[in-house]
C-alpha cells in the first residue's frame, strides 16, 4: 500500500491544478483575477465579461524585461509553484524548478501563469475561468454549449491582454508542458518579436491524427453519459460517470505501462471478493484510478473538458499551416520530450524541431528520462534543471 499512497500524491498534483500590485514569491501565492470586458475569438464570436485567474512569482523589474510566462497543461491550472496555504499537501506542479536559486530563479525573474479559458477545473475554488459553466450575461444562465468554440490561439490572446495590462510587451521566455507547449509554440510563432526564448515541454507543433483520435476517446464517455444531455445539465445531475471515465483515460494515456507495472501488482482491491465469481471485483490499479478520477471529477466540468479537447484537436502552430507557423519562430528553442510519450509522439516532436531549424533557428532537443512517459514532463521536470539554468542565462 505505501506505493499506492505515493502514486496517489503524484497524480493528485495534477488536480491542483483587473491587475493588482505585484509581489515577491515567498512560497505562498495568491490567485489574482484579470478581466476583459469583451473578448473576440479567432472565429469572430464575442464573449463578454471574460475572467481568468493568474498568479506570479518573483518581482517585475523596472524595465519589465525579466518576464517568463508559464503556460499550463490540459488538466492543469495557473498553479505552477508555491502553495496557497501552509497546510497544502502539494505545491504547484513545477515547484521543483521555480523559486529562489532554482532554474527559474525568482530572485531574477518575474514568472507569471494564468488559468486558460474553459479551464477543466471550473469548480475548483482556486480557479477563475470563463467557459460553458459560467453565466451568460445575456440569459442569466450558464452558457453550456452556446459558449463559442475557442482555440489555443484564443488562450494566447487572453494571456497577451493580461501581460499588456501590466505593461509587459516582451517575454524573456515562454514555456509550458503538453497543452502548455502548444501555447508556448503559438506565442513564438504568432509573436516572434515578443519572445526571446522558447521552451516547449512534451508537446509538438500540431495535433497529428493519433492525437486527434486519442482526444476523441477522452470526450466519448461524456457524450455517452445520459446526464450530459447535449451539454444542458447545469440545472440537473451532471454527467459525473462520463467525466470520471474520461479523467481515468486521460491519466492512463498520459502515463506509461512501465509506471503501471512498477507501481502496482495484480492484487485485487478487495481481497474478500472472489473475482472468479464477481465481475464487479476490481484490480487495485483499476480501483486506484477510479478513486482518483472520482475526487477530481467534483472540481472539473464535463463541458469544459469537451471544449479543451476541441482546442487541442484543432491546433496547428500559427493557425493554418504548422510548417509555415513553425518557420515564423525566431527564438532560440529548447525542446524537452520523452521517447516513451504516448500522447505526443517522439517522432512528432523531432519533426517540430526540424521545421524550426529549417528556418535557420537554433534548436536544442533533449530527452527526459523516467517511467511516467508523457507525465515525466510535469512530475520529473527537475531532471532538466541544469539544461534550463544554462538556457536561461
Amino acid at each position: 500500500m505505501p506505493r499506492l499512497h505515493r502514486h496517489t500524491l503524484m497524480i493528485a498534483s495534477l488536480a491542483l491544478m483587473t491587475a493588482t500590485p505585484l509581489f515577491a514569491f515567498d512560497g505562498l501565492v495568491d490567485k489574482q483575477s484579470f478581466e476583459i470586458e469583451r473578448f473576440t475569438t479567432q472565429s469572430g464570436e464575442t464573449i463578454p465579461n471574460v475572467r481568468v485567474g493568474w498568479e506570479a512569482y518573483g518581482e517585475l523589474n523596472e524595465a519589465r524585461d525579466n518576464v517568463i510566462l508559464i503556460t499550463h497543461f490540459f488538466s492543469g491550472t495557473s498553479h505552477a509553484a508555491g502553495r496557497y496555504e501552509e497546510s497544502d499537501v502539494l505545491p504547484g506542479y513545477w515547484d521543483a524548478i521555480i523559486g529562489p536559486g532554482k532554474p527559474l530563479d525568482t530572485d531574477r525573474f518575474y514568472i507569471i501563469s494564468s488559468d486558460t479559458l474553459v479551464n477543466l477545473n471550473a469548480h475548483d475554488p482556486n480557479v477563475i475561468t470563463t467557459g460553458p459553466a459560467t453565466i451568460n450575461p445575456a440569459t442569466g444562465e450558464p452558457w453550456g454549449m452556446d459558449f463559442p468554440v475557442v482555440t489555443i490561439r484564443d488562450f494566447v490572446e487572453v494571456q497577451r491582454a493580461l501581460l499588456e495590462s501590466q505593461g509587459i510587451e516582451s517575454l524573456y521566455a515562454v514555456m509550458g508542458p503538453s497543452m502548455g507547449a502548444l501555447q508556448a509554440i503559438e506565442w513564438a510563432s504568432v509573436y516572434p518579436e515578443r519572445v526571446e526564448r522558447l521552451v516547449p515541454v512534451i508537446g509538438s507543433g500540431a495535433a497529428d491524427p493519433w492525437l486527434v483520435a486519442m482526444l476523441d476517446t477522452w470526450a466519448a464517455p461524456i457524450r455517452l453519459d445520459a446526464n450530459w444531455n447535449e451539454g444542458d445539465y447545469y440545472d440537473g445531475e451532471p454527467p459525473l460517470d462520463g467525466l470520471k471515465a474520461a479523467l481515468t483515460l486521460i491519466t492512463l494515456n498520459a502515463s506509461h505501462w512501465r509506471w503501471a507495472n512498477r507501481t502496482f501488482t495484480r492484487d485485487w482491491a478487495d481481497e474478500n471478493r472472489d473475482p472468479a465469481e464477481e465481475l464487479g471485483a476490481r484490480y487495485a490499479i483499476e480501483q486506484t484510478l477510479d478513486n482518483l478520477s472520482g475526487v477530481r471529477a467534483h472540481t472539473a466540468d464535463a463541458n469544459h473538458l469537451l471544449y479543451l479537447v476541441r482546442a487541442n484537436q484543432t491546433f496547428e502552430a500559427g493557425g493554418e499551416s504548422a510548417d509555415e507557423g513553425l518557420a515564423n519562430i525566431q527564438a532560440p528553442t529548447l525542446m524537452l520530450y520523452s521517447e516513451d510519450d504516448q500522447v505526443f509522439s517522439a517522432e512528432g516532436v523531432r519533426r517540430t524541431a526540424a521545421l524550426i531549424r529549417q528556418a535557420g533557428n537554433e534548436v536544442t532537443l533533449e530527452t527526459l528520462q523516467g517511467n511516467q512517459g508523457h507525465l515525466d514532463g510535469v512530475l520529473a521536470i527537475d531532471q532538466a534543471s541544469d539544461l534550463l539554468r544554462d538556457f536561461l542565462k
